[in-house]
């Protein structure tokens, strides 16, 4: 097949990456007791130089994740070979079948089009090593086995295409490597894979053009031998939350976070490789968490309760996820849902059709999510709230009752709709502003109510909701 045509570097790239390397300071950030250089900016202007990168990403709010590779054959989740302890050369007869001949990737972004999508993200390679791009000095991948195909290559063409930003998924753990299990007794098989790691980060980085988000998995130092320290004996010892490895072995991830800021100065990345993360990954609905408008953070989760691929794995509710949804962003975080498309590409049928009808859904309401920022209501029993230039939208999921109170802030509400149908009345209290909609007009999945102030949102202070009661 054709090489993706982004080897070599356009000249004014190349000029405006040497430019900007020349002129700034490298920043040393402590990350989970590693040091990890950030070249490009100097520290005082970290903050600064993050927020540039990441103001498109804020406004997007809402973008899909995908978990593909040859775990989508048995079917059983992309941790299949490590919880079956399925043998590597067993386990890499899988590429034989993984044949895509019917693979389309402008199928997965029609589908996150529909849904309301921002941005996609990618495994490119997930922890059983199989990549799905090229890699000179590895077989074990999609254009180098049955399938003769760069999937990375045409998911980026296609994510283009329909306007989408596009993210890719790394993990530099390999569990073909002992080294991974045993860093410092299994050094050389460690450096291995370390050497792996830096070589397709450069393959990923050079080859497919401008990416936007780079969401890396597995690659904290603390994280090796999952964050399990040996004993004598053969005993295997969890470490202790706030104790590190000190082992000799290290990913050298400030030669990545040099190259990835030389190559792709404008790309943002998570914290999972102790670099200095642009945003933080929450993971599992269960991960929610709290509000936090400082740090960028992002929440991954399932539609369907899996992340590789398992057939007839029905998708949460529509209520589930619009709730989810505005939860995230009244908190002031982006929601990345994944699907785990069948072995052929496919994203299950059912799952489909639930994104199709979340992107409905903002369609007609996406004003309440599109670049907003969470508050000044904080979350709570009620729901939550955003808010752009003016305009505060209240996201009622839960009515304690006839009327809702909002806690007092210093600005007047001129007007008030309701955009999911109806008529609100609000009226300002001593005990802040009180809105009611009729039983009729509530709408069970979101009440989104919009309050146009008399000053811009942004200047209001966080003001805690009171807990309510039905």
């Amino acid at each position: 097949m054709t090489k993706h045509n982004a080897r070599t570097v356009t000249k004014s790239f190349q000029f405006l990456a040497v430019l900007v390397a020349a002129m700034q300071l490298v920043a040393t950030v402590q990350v989970h007791g590693v040091e990890t250089a950030e070249p490009g900016v100097a520290a005082e202007s970290a903050a600064a130089a993050r927020d540039a990168r990441t103001a498109w990403w804020r406004e997007a709010r809402f973008g899909m994740f995908i978990h593909f590779g040859l775990y989508a054959i048995p079917g059983r989740g992309e941790w299949v070979q490590w919880n079956e302890q399925i043998p590597v050369e067993e386990y890499a007869k899988l590429a034989d079948q993984f044949t895509l001949t019917n693979f389309n990737a402008n199928a997965w972004t029609d589908v996150a089009k529909a849904a309301g999508m921002k941005y996609m993200v990618l495994t490119t390679r997930h922890h059983d090593g199989f990549a799905l791009f090229d890699d000179p000095g590895n077989n074990f991948t999609t254009v180098s086995t049955a399938a003769q195909r760069d999937v990375v290559a045409e998911y980026v063409a296609a994510a283009r295409k329909a306007g989408l930003r596009v993210g890719l998924y790394y993990s530099p753990l390999d569990w073909r490597f002992p080294g991974f299990v045993l860093p410092d007794l299994q050094r050389k098989s460690a450096e291995a894979m370390r050497e792996q790691y830096h070589r397709q980060m450069k393959e990923l980085l050079s080859n497919y053009g401008k990416l936007d988000v780079l969401w890396f998995d597995g690659g904290e130092t603390d994280w090796l031998n999952f964050g399990s320290d040996w004993k004598s004996g053969g005993d295997r010892e969890k470490r202790p939350k706030g104790q590190h490895y000190h082992g000799g072995f290290s990913w050298q991830h400030d030669q990545v976070c040099a190259m990835l800021r030389q190559l792709q100065p404008d790309v943002i990345i998570n914290g999972r490789a102790d670099m200095a993360e642009d945003f933080h990954s929450r993971e599992g609905d269960g991960a929610l968490g709290n509000f936090d408008n400082k740090q960028p953070w992002e929440l991954c989760t399932t539609l369907a309760g899996a992340w590789g691929y398992q057939p007839n794995k029905q998708p949460k509710s529509l209520k589930n996820c619009i709730q989810l949804l505005a939860k995230v962003a009244g908190r002031d975080g982006n929601l990345l849902l994944n699907v785990g498309p069948a072995p052929d590409g496919r994203i299950d049928p059912a799952q489909a059709a639930r994104l199709r009808e979340i992107g409905e859904w903002l369609g007609k309401y996406g004003k309440s999510i599109y670049g907003t920022r969470g508050g000044p209501f904080l979350p709570g029993d009620y729901g939550a709230s955003t808010f752009h230039d003016k305009t505060i939208y209240v996201h009622v999921l839960d009515w304690p009752g006839d009327k809702l109170t909002l806690s007092p802030i210093p600005a007047k509400v001129i007007h008030a709709s309701v955009l999911t149908g109806g008529e609100v009345n609000f009226t300002h209290t001593e005990s802040g502003i009180e809105l009611s909609v009729p039983s009729a007009n509530r709408s069970e999945m979101d009440t989104v109510i919009a309050l146009e102030l008399d000053q811009p949102a942004r200047a209001i202070p966080l003001v805690e909701m009171s807990p309510t009661k039905k």
